[in-house]
């Protein structure tokens, strides 16, 4: 039956399902599916190319900009900071309203926070803008998934998942291409990093209003705005104590009761909140079941690891290792290359086999192995032993971030997939932000510790550093020796950040290990959804999204 036939007949508990269009039963043929994944394939690919081509760029941003190790890290942690305090509230919206509607939306945020970024003329404006971009990334990481699970079913959705992990990989290989190539362009610089994805963006949009058509659930909307209030205090407040504690202020002292204090009370209240909210932006019940409880704990660990590690991957590059940023990308091809390969080859795999869990394991246990590896580089390491390190890490990462995902949308109730899903992305951005905030601070220690053992050792050199602090803002301008110093003492301290990400790893293997392994579904979450309909005690409106489609109206069976 054409899609294109603007008859609808009204949907209950009797119809026949077999004679219902496609688009109300929840089911799409494939070319449907890639028609509509390419807007959302788009939309993350500016997103992860955005990460990418910043995260190389840093380093020339930070010293032209004369900030320091703190700012350094607190230029991702605003934009992991912001993405994951509003990775609930785009995962509730999306169960409530059009899931296309909020993906556009949050493009628009992301281009005006990255346009607005590149105008930036000190760091503390730059990390301000940072979070207007973090939002609309929070967005777009988690709507494209919860779009995804709603038009594929877990078991169709490996296939598809390797288009995701493709464009994470083109991107995430591109991006520092692009950037080093900007940074080293003279009349182009820096900036453009922030301005480069804005086409790719514009043209995200028009697809996605062309390609993607998906039901709505229409039902009275509650939106938890005091637990997102109480949350982002909470997080915001143990960051910024983590970040500023042994340098603007002793760790035990009047700040560090108050910003602990308050953190603590406001994460209680934020629990408080959610157990009474008729609508909490993180439903409490989901951690009822143990595979969404363990996936989450998973995630929060592979996020401090992975996030936390990898975000300083292109300082050591850099500063120690003396390579351009252009350089400094092609030397992660290896980590980008295992992630697209084993992202690919164990989706289309699970999609054959229906088991999941068996790539779990093993991409877990690849991750703490490449994070041990790489805890043993320095300022000399051999590149390529550093390329195999990077690889064992990426083949890793690539069998565990989407399959955690997928396993925890592969046993909630169709109406919390948004939910569900925005908290495992939640947790993990929570990981990735607790570990850029606690690594960065143990790499500025750790160097900090290393600088001044070395100038006692350089003949003149304490009186040539004078008073100011020898570290990242001084690097363009310090004397050869001090400048070698800080080079040497960067390239030895981040072997100790690898090591803690590898400890931590250890956490995601014991609770996947523990993980009940679930059937995958054949149902996609529209179907699912749409049976939890005629089989609750809600009334419902489904909104067909097809241009000019009318409502069909879907009322439940009241259960006694």
């Amino acid at each position: 039956m054409s899609t294109s036939a603007p008859t609808r007949a009204a949907a209950g508990p009797a119809a026949d399902p077999a004679l219902a269009p496609a688009e109300q039963q929840g089911r799409m043929t494939h070319r449907q599916i890639l028609s509509a994944l390419s807007g959302m394939l788009l939309a993350m690919f500016v997103a992860f190319l955005s990460s990418t081509v910043v995260s190389n760029a840093l380093p020339t941003i930070i010293t032209d900009l004369h900030g320091t190790q703190s700012q350094y890290t607190w230029v991702v942690t605003a934009t992991l900071l912001a993405s994951t305090a509003s990775t609930p509230i785009w995962g509730k919206l999306a169960d409530l309203f059009s899931k296309k509607l909020l993906i556009q939306i949050a493009i628009v945020i992301f281009i005006a926070g990255s346009m607005l970024a590149g105008l930036s003329q000190s760091v503390p404006t730059l990390i301000g803008w940072r979070v207007l971009q973090g939002l609309g990334l929070g967005g777009l990481q988690a709507l494209v998934q919860i779009a995804m699970a709603a038009m594929i079913s877990p078991r169709e959705r490996g296939r598809y998942s390797g288009f995701l992990g493709g464009t994470m990989a083109v991107a995430t290989v591109g991006g520092p291409l692009i950037g080093g190539l900007l940074v080293d362009t003279s009349w182009l610089g820096w900036r453009w990093c922030f301005y480069v994805g804005v086409p790719f963006a514009l043209a995200a949009l028009v697809l996605l209003q062309r390609t993607l058509h998906l039901p709505v659930t229409k039902r009275k909307v509650t939106i938890d705005y005091l637990g997102a209030a109480f949350l982002t205090a909470g997080v915001s407040l143990l960051l910024i104590w983590v970040t500023l504690a042994g340098d603007s202020f002793a760790w035990a002292s009047v700040e560090t009761a108050l910003f602990v204090g308050g953190g603590v009370l406001a994460i209680a209240a934020f629990i408080v909140t959610e157990l009474r909210a008729p609508e909490p932006i993180v439903p409490l019940r989901l951690f009822r079941d143990r595979t969404t409880t363990l996936a989450i704990i998973a995630s929060v660990a592979i996020g401090v690891a992975m996030f936390g590690s990898t975000v300083f991957l292109g300082q050591y590059l850099q500063i120690s290792r003396g390579y351009s940023p252009t350089a400094a990308g092609l030397l992660t091809i290896p980590m980008v290359g295992g992630l697209l390969v084993s992202s690919t080859i164990s989706g289309i795999l699970i999609t054959r086999t229906g088991r999941w869990k068996r790539f779990l394991v093993a991409g877990s246990v690849l991750v703490a192995i490449g994070f041990g590896l790489l805890s043993t580089i320095d300022h000399a390491t051999n590149m390529v032993l550093l390329g195999v390190f990077l690889a064992v890490l990426g083949i890793g990462i690539g069998m565990t971030m989407q399959n955690l995902v997928l396993a925890v949308q592969n046993t909630v109730a169709a109406s919390d997939l948004g939910a569900a899903s925005s908290a495992v992305a939640f947790f993990r951005s929570l990981g990735g932000t607790i570990g850029v905030s606690v690594l960065g601070a143990v790499l500025s220690s750790r160097v900090g510790t290393l600088i001044q053992s070395g100038l006692a050792d350089i003949p003149g050199a304490a009186a040539a550093a004078g008073s100011g602090e020898v570290g990242l803002a001084t690097l363009n301008d310090a004397p050869a020796p001090i400048r070698a110093l800080i080079e040497v003492s960067y390239g030895d301290a981040t072997g100790r950040i690898f090591l803690i990400s590898a400890l931590l790893s250890i956490v995601t293997i014991l609770a996947i290990v523990l993980i009940r392994e679930v059937p995958l579904r054949t149902e996609s979450g529209d179907q699912r959804l749409q049976s939890e309909i005629v089989d609750g005690d809600s009334t419902a409106a489904v909104d067909d999204e097809l241009a000019g489609g009318p409502r069909t109206a879907v009322r439940s069976v009241s259960q006694s």
